[in-house]
């Protein structure tokens, strides 16, 4: 046990092989931290029997499926039939991460919108809330996302969020979540920062991305979920709280968004 206050690793990578033969640890160490619960992500809807095997096995770990943006070129197109049988399971807790990547595949661009909007509508079906990863495409992110809210509601957040003002104004006014990644702690981040600091503090999530951006003073080597602790320090700095007051706040925007996951914490 631990005496931390308790925080959310809302998305991480437990499948890759960084972690390969070291997940008991790696889930200690997270509780030592007082990450009590965290959400995987299957980027490859083939690699998902393998990321709902992880979650059936470690009590704390949920988990999420789609096709990652920069994937959505090499892989079938998901179905919205599909990702809601995957849905059925207890554990599966979120649609995603789906989204936009224009920085290394804006050649798949075409295909990408049309493997979210597919996700979007599997979000819809489900009631699940939809993961979305966007870089570098900003203008086509805002216009989908509010072109399909406006056709029917869903719940999203915005991962790793290391967008602009405009993007993050637009999925906030939708009523989505922001997730702080290492990023956000990193020296330089100060603009991303003020992005955070403006946004209501009951629409943050907070996240590693593991096995990437660890953020100081690991930074440079080995996301794990126990240094959700590291980028919360810095979260609870930009909104003035202490650090207690800001893991309880995020906690609870986990529980508001991902419903699933409260609930089967509520009956564990």
């Amino acid at each position: 046990m631990t005496d931390q206050p308790e925080i959310v690793d809302s998305h991480c990578h437990l499948d890759f092989p960084d972690f390969e033969g070291e997940l008991p640890e790696i889930i200690a160490r997270a509780r030592e931290a007082g990450v009590t619960r965290m959400v995987t992500i299957a980027t490859r809807l083939r690699n998902e029997p393998a990321v709902r095997a992880i979650a059936e096995t470690y009590a704390p770990v949920f988990y999420a499926a789609g096709t990652h943006p920069m994937s959505a070129a090499d892989e079938p197109l998901a179905t919205v039939e599909a990702l809601t049988a995957l849905a059925r399971h207890p554990k599966m807790v979120g649609i995603g991460e789906s989204g936009l990547d224009y920085h290394y595949t804006a050649e798949s661009a075409a295909r990408q919108q049309e493997s979210l909007r597919i996700h979007i509508e599997a979000a819809r079906a489900t009631g699940l809330p939809l993961i979305i990863h966007a870089r570098d495409a900003d203008a086509d992110m805002a216009r989908i996302l509010s072109q399909e809210h406006a056709a029917g509601a869903y719940d999203c957040v915005m991962h790793c969020y290391s967008s602009g003002r405009e993007l993050a104004e637009t999925a906030l006014g939708l009523g989505f979540y922001l997730s702080m990644s290492g990023i956000a702690a990193f020296p330089k981040s100060q603009a991303l920062r003020d992005i955070f600091a403006a946004a209501p503090v009951e629409r943050i999530l907070v996240e590693t991305d593991a096995p990437y951006l660890a953020p100081p003073p690991r930074r440079g080597r080995r996301n794990e979920p126990a240094y959700t602790a590291h980028t919360a320090r810095v979260g609870a700095e930009i909104f003035g709280l202490d650090y207690a007051d800001f893991a309880r706040q995020t906690s609870a925007n986990f529980d508001r968004l991902f419903r699933k996951a409260a609930a089967w914490a509520q009956a564990a």
